[in-house]
């Protein structure tokens, strides 16, 4: 009976020692696990961070600029003279070509007529000589001669005409004319300002970009 006591009192002494023991491995295990992560856990980590999401990019740039017209110029004669009409009116509506001012044309349209009555009698010498040639009455020369007569005769007629269109102030386009700047029976020279005629339409805007 006393043997079996004393085993039995060995066997649990040796298994409160295998408990024992197994309870402190048990215990630095966890130490050894929790404490390198505790200490990590206790620094603290500060980040930024943005919210990604979808939106539309505007390339917008606001510039301030200004309005200018199409066409604008200042209105002077081609030929000085006494200006004899003016045919607009301060901030009126002109068409291209419109007659604007004239300065004294007396001296070409005399000029004018004086060569206009030339022509019919040159014309009829050419045709007489011509006449003449076929019947071998003149040289080839003299109706060569009269032939440039007249063609000399038609020459100066256009050019006075064309110096008489020079007297004539109009409007290289449409517009509207600005303010006169010069009155009837002044002298006009090439270099007198008559009046600014400006183009509106359409309108152009001036700006700059950086």
């Amino acid at each position: 009976m006393t043997r079996i006591v004393k085993r039995i009192t060995y066997s649990l002494i040796a298994l409160l020692v295998l408990a024992a023991g197994i309870g402190y491995w048990n215990h630095r295990s966890e130490g050894a696990m929790n404490g390198p992560s505790d200490k990590k856990s206790s620094k603290k980590l500060h980040v930024m961070g943005y919210i990604i999401s979808q939106k539309t990019l505007q390339d917008n740039l606001q510039i301030t600029g200004r309005l200018k017209p199409d066409e604008e110029v200042d209105l002077a004669f081609e030929t000085p003279g006494k200006i004899v009409d003016i045919y607009f009116h301060e901030g009126s509506r002109v068409s291209k070509g419109e007659l604007l001012a004239q300065v004294n044309d007396a001296p070409l349209q005399a000029q004018l007529k004086k060569l206009e009555a030339q022509i019919k009698l040159a014309e009829n010498r050419v045709i007489r000589q011509e006449t003449m040639l076929q019947k071998e009455a003149v040289s080839k020369e003299a109706y060569e001669q009269v032939q440039t007569d007249l063609a000399t005769l038609r020459a100066d007629i256009e050019l006075v005409k064309a110096n008489i269109r020079q007297t004539q102030l109009t409007a290289p386009f449409d517009g509207v004319i600005g303010l006169r700047q010069i009155s009837v029976g002044a002298y006009a020279s090439t270099s007198t300002i008559v009046a600014h005629l400006t183009k509106v339409t359409p309108l152009k805007l001036e700006f700059s970009i950086p």
